[in-house]
């Protein structure tokens, strides 16, 4: 009986070429499932039609845009996810969410094979596989690019032999991943960490440097969601997507650094991502006025993991289900508006206010109407300092 692979399908050089690959090696049916993230480019009717003509005997295309939004962006945004202090999670919260649809057409179409077009050098591998092993762990898995040893030379060798409809070419030698959250972009000469970015390896995001109008922007959230712009309400996919276009007209979001990679490599990686770096700058501020101390010190802390969680592809894990809670108790009074400006890359607050603001106005002026009782200070100080003040007359005596 003829196995059916169901193959995360992208519409580029890897996983165009595995469909001929693997029907051809394992004597395969191949299912090819693109799922739009909103990375706009390319219309996902035209990368439908190319896994046919790459030889898929079906090819499925699942808009889960919405979806992408509100339940993988908007955790990440309530995490303030930023790998190593400056990635947005961009490729590594999609990965779970193509899972969850390989896992389904594996159902509908009868897989009993997934497979990707990951490197074994690469975190997408086990991001994928993790996954599976979460939701189906009685699929097995096949990743043509890593299991067979091929390069980048040998596939796009392959492919122009095969005569692929696709675009990757020895002449543009990028690796590009993006959708709704950003951008990524690694290979080619980038590999020389040496190399500065040139301007045409952006896409999302204009030159910072060139002049224009600073654009002021007012977001709403309610719980730590998003939920207007400028007063207009809108779900987390609109405000994303208007705030992608807005704040990547001001350059904001560009990235360009060199990262841990899970595999044990150092990787550089140039990332664009207006909207994430926005949000996110605009979600810590409203959680340092509504968030009381002692939460908000820890959440620090589950807010690291938690991405650190998600890049190693862990999405499905116990751990990651349990700080998802303490985020989201978190973000019980993380609700009013913050006041931005984008600008010269950079988007920079300017103002923020809410109901269930943690700011007392007359606890905190140093002008007439001040209610904070100084005379206090001097005891709490006293004790605050006195296991110091203990040590250091310990030390004293043993020197």
């Amino acid at each position: 009986m003829t196995e059916r692979v169901v193959l995360a399908f992208s519409g580029g050089l890897d996983t165009s070429v595995a469909i001929p690959f693997l029907a051809e090696k394992m004597n395969a049916e191949v299912v090819a499932v693109a799922v739009d993230l909103g990375q706009g480019g390319e219309d996902m009717d035209a990368i439908q039609k190319r896994a046919m003509d790459c030889g898929a005997v079906e090819s499925v295309v699942v808009d889960a845009k919405e979806e992408f939004a509100a339940d993988f962006c908007v955790p990440a945004l309530q995490a303030n996810a930023l790998y190593m202090g400056r990635y947005p999670l961009l490729s590594s919260l999609s990965r779970p969410l193509i899972v969850k649809h390989l896992v389904s057409a594996a159902k509908r179409f009868g897989g009993t094979i997934v497979s990707h077009g990951c490197t074994g050098k690469g975190n997408d591998q086990v991001r994928f596989e993790a996954g599976l092993a979460a939701l189906a762990p009685g699929l097995k898995v096949v990743a043509p690019a890593r299991d067979f040893a091929w390069t980048r030379d040998k596939a796009i060798e392959f492919a122009e032999r095969k005569g692929l409809p696709i675009e990757t070419t020895r002449k543009n030698p990028f690796s590009i991943d993006q959708n709704l959250w950003g951008r990524a972009i690694e290979t080619g000469f980038l590999e020389d960490i040496w190399n500065a970015p040139s301007e045409d390896v952006y896409a999302y995001t204009a030159d910072p440097s060139a002049p224009r109008e600073p654009d002021e922007v007012v977001i709403t959230f309610e719980q730590g969601v998003p939920v207007q712009l400028d007063g207009r309400p809108l779900t987390p996919y609109e405000i994303i997507a208007e705030l992608n276009a807005r704040a990547g007209a001001h350059g904001v979001g560009r990235i360009d650094m060199v990262e841990d990679r899970l595999v044990g490599i150092k990787s550089r990686e140039v990332y664009e991502a207006p909207a994430a770096i926005t949000l996110i700058t605009a979600h810590q501020e409203l959680e340092s006025v509504t968030v009381e101390r002692d939460l908000a010190r820890f959440k620090r802390g589950v807010d690291q993991r938690w991405a650190e969680l998600v890049y190693d592809g862990l999405w499905y894990s116990p751990l990651k289900r349990g700080l998802d809670a303490l985020i989201a108790d978190a973000q019980r009074y993380v609700s009013g508006d913050v006041r931005m400006t984008l600008h010269g890359g950079r988007a920079t607050v300017t103002g923020r206010r809410s109901e269930h603001s943690l700011y007392d106005f007359s606890l905190a002026t140093y002008d007439t109407g001040d209610t904070f009782d100084q005379s206090l200070a001097r005891g709490f100080v006293q004790l605050f300092s006195l296991p110091s003040k203990i040590a250091a007359a310990r030390d004293a005596k043993q020197g």
